[in-house]
């Protein structure tokens, strides 16, 4: 039986077909409802309705409104943080402090995540651009096969990009190329597996994701983080083929090359250099100086340093700008919103915790989780790893490269359809869940430096 570095040896077996009746009140739905309780037991002390802080109660009721009005989600996400900021301000203070100080405090500690995103955000919109005006994608029928089978390469070729990319990155080359081979007609539900291909990549990487790397600055093995790689290939399965057929019936496959086109390598060459800096200042900053990491937004910085220096070789399509904008300020509403949530610990470190973190990451930003999970320890982190990366893109705005994605397709905002069209990436989270379970079993992993103590034995049991 694996042991995983700093857990005691167990000679428990692995989990069988019991886990169906021993789900604990801390699964799917119990996780969303204990938080707030969580709160409280962490000693919250603003205003609440019941049980539930009233900072839930707007924050929820700005995820329903984004996912009812999709046509105002610019406007209801702003108006959203802006009354939640005020809120904090004037009732209920946050951790950092009361007030404008306390708020202002606040804004100093997340600044770095909000920059880095929007940096990003921006600058892959503006890669994306690059990559499709390459002339790439369109030589892609060559290589692909006919039928839906060309279609399920296409995504796996965006989970294998995901991997050593950012998952932003990675999903906008993905519709790139799902623009070109599929004439400009991409199905809803392939925009789903486009989003998810991208998450699922990243979730085995140290490199592939924001809070894989979290995880890594922490101490946890990179090969503890890889056991996500085997729920990446179960949910590539199950969401990949579904994804592929449907969007075969709604707009088949380019057949053939479009005869004389003829490749930019000089734009490839752009391409290369910006993906390239993204990769060399992510690995070098989180390996060599990840004490300074959080200090300031070397990523965002160094992907538009790239673009700006070989703008003088090809220049990049700045009127994409403004559009972007609007979906970047957008996710970072959200994002901040999330952060002045007063979630201050998460229920017992365990695997129905762990799967409900998957749902809540379709509506709740998986940095501040992930940070949870690194203080608290007692988690295998490979369960970790996939459902904070994977989760997420079971809404559109669950995860950023869902929203980078809907930025070039507006109909993914529709999260009713999204859903309804995509609902194989919910299905493809639950299995390849479960099958990491039976498979690997849920082993409490290496305790970080972030930890405030060593797991105790309740956190640390063994799933029988």
């Amino acid at each position: 039986m694996r042991t995983s570095a700093g857990a005691a040896p167990t000679d428990e077996p692995r989990p069988t077909a019991r886990w169906l009746v021993n789900v604990r009140p801390f699964g799917i739905a119990g996780l969303l409802l204990t938080l707030p309780a969580a709160a409280a037991a962490a000693g919250f002390s603003g205003p609440v309705i019941g049980p539930v802080p009233i900072e839930f109660i707007m924050f929820g009721a700005v995820l329903a409104c984004v996912a009812i009005f999709h046509k105002h989600t610019f406007a209801i996400a702003v108006a959203g943080v802006t009354a939640i900021a005020l809120y904090k301000i004037l009732v209920s203070p946050l951790e950092t402090g009361a007030g404008i100080t306390g708020f202002g405090l606040h804004l100093r500690h997340e600044w770095v995540i909000l920059v880095n995103l929007g940096l990003l955000l921006l600058g892959f919109a503006l890669l994306a651009r690059h990559f499709e005006d390459t002339k790439v994608p369109a030589i892609l029928p060559r290589i692909l096969p006919n039928g839906w089978r060309g279609g399920f390469i296409l995504l796996v070729m965006i989970c294998v990009l995901s991997s050593f990319l950012d998952n932003i990155a990675a999903a906008m080359i993905g519709g790139a190329m799902a623009h070109t081979v599929f004439r400009g007609k991409v199905h809803v539900g392939y925009l789903a597996g486009i989003v998810a291909a991208s998450n699922a990549g990243g979730a085995g990487s140290v490199i592939g994701d924001t809070t894989t790397t979290m995880m890594w600055i922490a101490g946890v093995s990179p090969l503890e983080v890889m056991e996500a790689a085997l729920g990446a290939v179960v949910a590539m399965a199950i969401f990949g083929i579904p994804a592929a057929m449907a969007q075969q019936k709604y707009s088949p496959i380019q057949a053939d090359p479009t005869p004389g086109v003829r490749v930019d390598w000089t734009r490839v060459g752009v391409v290369a250099s910006i993906l390239a800096a993204a990769i060399i200042v992510n690995v070098t900053v989180n390996v060599h100086f990840h004490e300074i990491s959080d200090r300031f937004p070397f990523l965002g910085s160094a992907v538009w340093a790239a673009i700006l220096l070989t703008a003088l070789l090809r220049k990049p399509e700045w009127k994409l700008l403004p559009e972007t904008l609007k979906t970047t300020i957008f996710l970072l509403s959200l994002v901040l919103s999330a952060s002045m949530m007063p979630v201050e610990e998460l229920p017992a470190a365990g695997w129905p915790t762990t799967l409900g973190l998957g749902f809540l990451s379709s509506v709740f930003d998986n940095i501040p989780l992930t940070a949870l999970t690194l203080v608290q320890g007692g988690y295998d982190w490979g369960f970790v790893a996939f459902a904070v990366g994977f989760g997420g893109s079971m809404i559109w705005f669950g995860s950023s490269a869902g929203v980078a994605l809907s930025s070039m397709y507006p109909e993914a905002r529709n999260a009713g359809l999204y859903l309804k069209k995509g609902w194989f990436v919910t299905v493809a989270y639950i299995v390849a869940f479960f099958v990491m379970l039976q498979v690997l079993g849920f082993h409490p992993g290496s305790t970080p430096r972030t930890a405030r103590a060593a797991p105790t034995d309740a956190a640390a049991e063994v799933v029988r």
